[in-house]
Order: structure tokens, then sequence, then C-alpha cells
């Protein structure tokens, strides 16, 4: 498939590697080999994507922040030169491009300023630290149900299904005001949006599918209005602060991200601390708050779900760890070499939860960092130790290497983590 921003044969060297995040089965909780040699080559460097477009990769710590900070750069992928990652990606944005969308279609997370600061703010206030902390006795409510119904079931279980799926989209879908018991639609047609290999028709359906039914949860909102985040976005809708439209692309956005990210993060989570058990201790153990929230911290750098990268097009030369970056330029920033950064953190392929990591980029970096952070640390604070609580003997009950995990979506975790204590 062509790519409007793919350029002319000599400016895009065969000799240049390709972007490739494949990991290796051996260490899948490891960034992949690729990125990692790239790595090594420089914070800066050129490679070339599926179709043959060059864009510079981005694997250093300070160069990652500096693009995600700098306001010369665009995370607009309709816009000329943004990578994109997939035939399947780059023919969602064709298709959406055909049917007259917009970037508005996915709400401000790939919105530049000012219209995305003018959104964001509208739902800023229900992430702050205060408004989640008040969820967290709900949340521990939620959770030890879950571990209650697990340990009374068989043995093994799949912790994805069982535990770490429904966790995140129970707590979400009280905060939105989402029916619970329409999960398997939304997660399902969640699950078709974030695979690469998801044709752009497909992709295209899945989100409308999503749509329409966000916007059915508003009209409900509008003619009966609850104490939950939807009615809020459908009284500014009737204040006239947001078109209807932009209130459902922000209940899409907050329905799939503040489930599918978090459920991901949990599975992977308890996998590594499985895998160390010394550090599967210190939580189990902890009884200190302070102490449960540093060692998510490392979780969230040494794991760093987002797979593929935040993508970003220059809107005009930047100059970078020495490089220059020409306008129409497309740049990928990798969170998780950032999050493996030698200079910035210390034996980084070492998994320490006693690590100050507040300073990972999990969460992205500059204005457009994840608003939901706040609920995702909460909801990991919750879920890891209640469950190594309430389950010493907590095991895979499987072999690593027959776990299947999601190499081939955006977002990095396992379809299945069969345990058994």
């Amino acid at each position: 498939m062509s790519n409007s921003a793919s350029a002319a044969p000599e400016q895009c060297p065969a000799h240049l590697p390709e972007y490739d995040i494949a990991r290796d089965a051996r260490c899948p909780l490891d960034p992949a080999p690729a990125m990692r040699e790239r790595q090594a080559e420089g914070p800066l460097t050129r490679i070339r994507l599926w179709d043959g477009t060059p864009v510079w990769l981005v694997t250093g710590y300070d160069a990652h922040r500096a693009v995600l900070s700098d306001q010369r750069v665009s995370v607009d992928p309709f816009r000329p030169g943004a990578p994109k990652l997939s035939e399947g990606e780059a023919s969602h944005v064709e298709v959406a491009k055909k049917q007259g969308r917009t970037a508005a279609e996915n709400s401000f997370i790939l919105m530049d300023d000012p219209e995305h600061a003018r959104l964001r703010r509208m739902v800023t206030s229900a992430f702050t630290i205060k408004r989640i902390e008040a969820l967290r006795p709900a949340t521990q409510r939620v959770v030890d149900d879950l571990v209650d119904t697990m340990a009374a079931g068989p043995k093994p279980t799949d912790l994805v299904e069982n535990f770490a799926l429904p966790v995140p989209s129970l707590v979400i879908s009280e905060l939105l005001g989402v029916p619970y018991d329409d999960h398997e639609f939304f997660q399902t047609n969640s699950k078709a949006i974030i695979n690469r290999h998801t044709t752009g028709e497909n992709r295209v359906a899945a989100r409308q599918r999503l749509t329409d039914y966000l916007d059915g949860l508003l009209a409900d909102k509008l003619a009966r209005p609850q104490d939950d985040l939807l009615t809020g976005l459908a009284e500014r809708v009737k204040a006239e602060e947001l078109t209807r439209q932009e209130a459902v692309a922000m209940g899409v956005l907050m329905l799939f991200a503040g489930h599918e990210t978090t459920a991901n993060m949990i599975a992977l989570g308890v996998l590594a601390l499985l895998q160390n058990p010394e550090q599967a201790a210190l939580v189990r153990d902890a009884e200190d708050p302070k102490v449960v929230a540093r060692a998510v911290d490392e979780l969230l750098r040494y794991l760093t779900i987002t797979h593929g990268g935040l993508r970003r097009v220059a809107l005009e030369d930047i100059e970078i760890a020495g490089q220059v970056i020409k306008a129409g330029e497309g740049i990928i920033t990798v969170n998780e070499t950032a999050n493996r950064d030698p200079d910035v953190f210390p034996d980084p392929d070492r998994l320490d939860l006693t690590r100050d990591a507040r300073r990972h980029v999990t969460f992205g970096y500059g204005i457009h960092q994840c608003l939901g952070q706040p609920l995702a640390r909460m909801e990991l604070q919750v879920a890891y130790p209640t469950l190594l609580r309430r389950l010493p003997d907590l095991a895979l009950a499987v072999d690593l290497a027959d776990i299947p995990f999601k190499h081939d979506g955006f977002i990095y975790g396992a379809y299945e983590l069969p345990v058994t204590w």
C-alpha cells in the first residue's frame, strides 16, 4: 500500500534497519532485541517502516522527553509524514479520510493544542488524585470479590479472564456509568482496534460500533442524569461546551483506555512478580502504602506495555540529540527503551521494587501524558498486594514459553495467564 509520506528511494537507503519490535521469546518481558541494538547506536537513529518510509527512532530517555515536550511536533496521525506502524493502521487512516473523518474521532489524545488542551480540561477533574483515592475502597471491594470467586473456583484458572481484565473493566464502568453487563462488547471491539493487523475497514467499523454504543448511553444520560462521568459530559453538551461528537469520542477513549491498558499491566505485573519471588515478597508483606506505590512504579518502568512507540511528526525543523529532524519527517519514541536507559536507571534490566522509578515515561511525557495514570496506579496498588496476600501460593500453571503474548498489539500483554495455587 502506498503512503503519502513515503520518501523517494534515494531518501530511504535499503541499508536502514527495519522497525522491528519482535521480542525474544526467551525474554518476553524485555524490549525487542532490535530496539536495544538501535539504542546502542545512539539516542536518535534512522530506521525504515514496513512500507519503506524512513523515520526517526528515539530510544534514549532524554531525547524521548525532549521530543514529547516539544510543541513543534504533532500527534495528529492525519498529517502528512505521520508514521504508520502497519498496513492496517495506514489503511485505517485512508478509510477514515475517505469517510471525512479526522483525528477528532479519537478525542483529544490525537489532537494538538489548543484543541487538545480545551477538550482535556473537560475531564481533568475526574482524574485528580483526590477523586481517584475516593474510589480506592470500591476498587478494593471489586478486587476482593474477584479473588473470592477465583479461590472458590477450579484450578488452574486464567488470570487474565478472571482477574486482570474484570478489575479495570468494573472500575471504569462504574466511573463512566457504563453497564458492566456490556463488557464483552466493548472488550471485543477494543481488541480489534489495538491489533496492528486489523484492516482499516474493520478498525473503523469497530470504532464506529463503540461510538454508536456510547452515543446511545450519552442520550440516556441527557434524559436521565446520574452521578457518573458520562453524565458530566452530557451536561457539558447541554451547556454547549462540547459537541455531542466530542463528548462521545471522549467516552470511547476513556472506556477503551480505562480497561485495556491496566488489564494488560495487571497480568504482566503478576507474571513478573511470579518470576521474581523475592520481589513478590516485598509487595505481599508491605505494610507501608509507599512501599507498594514505589513497587508499582518500578513494575510500570520495567514492563512498559505501550508496544510500538509513540508516533509524532515534525511541524518544523528541530534539533534533538545533535540531529536535525526536518519538517514533515516522522518520529517514533520508544517507551520501553527509554525506561531501560542505563544513564537514567542503573542496571535497568533488573526488576528492583525498591528503586525510585517515578521518572519513568510509561505514561508518556509532556502535554499528552496519560490523563488516567492516577486511576491506573491506584488499581495496581490494590490488585497486586491483595492477590499475593490472599493467594500466597500463587504460581504459573504452565511454562513461560507456553504463555501466548500479544506480539500483534499496540498494547503488550498476555492473551492468557494460567495460574494455580
